[in-house]
């Protein structure tokens, strides 16, 4: 179960549920509860006023009982001086319960009282209402208990009840829809914990509903797919990196170990040379490998404009073995790294160079909004299902190999990640004869 703080999220999110639902049923206990009380309230009114008033109709017809029947906490008839002719059995025999008496333009009023003579330590609705007889004012008076604020303890059983039953259910509900949206993760997780650097081809189980966890599952086995190409690439680049290494050292090694073995015949100058050759591929390499750490850690470049032309123009003043031609479109603008652009056409001339038989050609133009630089040569030209293949690091192909044995494999390499860096591709166009080397390169927004 994933968890935080020491609490799952399962427990957090029924807890929340839960607290939602208990939260949820006061207001809308509270809220019935005010309905239910309002609805009582109105009917106790109701029924003390109606019963003073069944009173008064009992006066005016002469029926009065001494003792009146009624389910009320009391009723009082009072005389025109003051004496009580009739009660309720409850009240037989006691004097005046109240001195309330309607406004002197009212027939009747109702309020509430509390702590009558016969009533301690409680409220009541007291109607009291006033009849002429006999030559005076007669007054009723009725009382009836107020409605308590939980109606009746059946009401407050009922909701407390019904609010109960809907926390559980909702706790329950939440934990098992919450175990069930979880179970994958913990799938997940439990997947992720056995995969290892040097296990990477296990892959994450993916949830059959079409929702976030899915997703999830999709994203990070695409993760461990890229991760196991890069941990893949990785490998075979140290490899390669620690096999291409070793040949020079070995070379110069045996040179030594050869002329070492006799001294007096050993032609050292001879020797000191093949040991400088050995030295500069052995540098070329290194060199090569720390511009690859560098591009690879994404270290942070210049974003200076850069005239395509004019940096051609400087880059090929060196004399070449092989002719040289340039057609360059001035204005032809970009943003980047002059070193880095340097370097990336340095390589594709030295490639270039290695592999023509007479001439390079070298074209900086715009095209639909891109800076394009191509690099051609009029040598015998790459296979087309090779073409990708002279991008990888340490990759030499069997012609280069034969023409050049002191190249590092990686020049092309490195001039594609300097294009991806600029947000550019680099890649082998058609061409009649050669190889065509294509930089496109995004141009600078004036």
């Amino acid at each position: 179960m994933v968890t935080r703080f020491g609490r799952s999220i399962r427990t957090r999110l029924t807890l929340f549920a839960g607290i939602a639902m208990v939260l949820l049923s006061i207001v809308v206990n509270a809220f019935v509860l005010w309905a239910i009380h309002s609805t009582a309230d109105d009917y106790r009114k109701t029924e003390v006023t109606t019963s003073a008033l069944r009173v008064v109709h009992l006066v005016k017809r002469g029926a009065l009982p001494t003792v009146i029947p009624s389910d009320l906490d009391g009723i009082q008839v009072v005389d025109s001086k003051g004496q009580v002719v009739a009660s309720t059995d409850n009240l037989v025999g006691l004097p005046r319960m109240s001195t309330v008496m309607p406004d002197e333009f009212s027939a009747s009023t109702l309020e509430v009282v509390c702590d009558l003579p016969y009533f301690r330590g409680q409220c009541e609705y007291m109607a009291v209402a006033r009849v002429y007889e006999h030559g005076g004012d007669w007054l009723v008076y009725a009382v009836g208990p107020t409605v308590p604020w939980y109606v009746h303890p059946a009401v407050l059983a009922f909701l407390i009840g019904i609010s109960v039953a809907m926390v559980a259910l909702a706790w329950f509900g939440v934990s098992r829809v919450v175990a069930r949206t979880l179970a994958p993760v913990q799938e997940i997780r439990d997947k992720l914990a056995e995969i290892t650097s040097s296990d990477l081809g296990k892959r994450l189980p993916v949830p059959s509903q079409a929702d976030e966890i899915r997703s999830l599952a999709d994203t990070a086995n695409q993760t461990l797919d890229r991760l196991e190409a890069a941990v893949e690439q990785q490998r075979r680049f140290a490899s390669d990196a620690s096999h291409d290494l070793r040949s020079p050292i070995t070379a110069m090694r045996a040179q030594v170990e050869e002329a070492m073995l006799h001294p007096e015949d050993a032609e050292w100058e001879e020797i000191g040379r093949a040991l400088l050759s050995s030295l500069d591929r052995l540098q070329a390499i290194v060199t090569d490998l720390l511009t690859l750490a560098k591009l690879d850690a994404g270290s942070p470049m210049a974003r200076d404009p850069v005239d395509l032309a004019e940096l051609v123009a400087a880059e090929t003043t060196r004399p070449r073995a092989k002719k040289l031609i340039t057609t360059l479109q001035p204005g032809v603008v970009v943003t980047g790294d002059r070193l880095q652009l340097a370097r990336l056409l340095t390589n594709l001339l030295d490639n270039a160079e290695r592999h023509a038989e007479s001439t390079i050609t070298v074209t900086v133009r715009l095209d639909d909004g891109h800076a394009v630089l191509e690099v051609l040569d009029d040598g015998g030209g790459i296979a087309p299902e090779q073409r990708e293949l002279v991008f990888q690091r340490f990759t030499r192909l069997d012609a280069s190999r034969n023409r050049d044995a002191g190249g590092t494999g990686l020049g092309l390499s490195i001039a594609r990640d300097i294009a991806q860096a600029h947000h550019g591709t680099l890649t082998l166009g058609d061409s009649d004869s050669g190889a065509r080397f294509v930089l496109r390169l995004p141009i600078r927004e004036m």
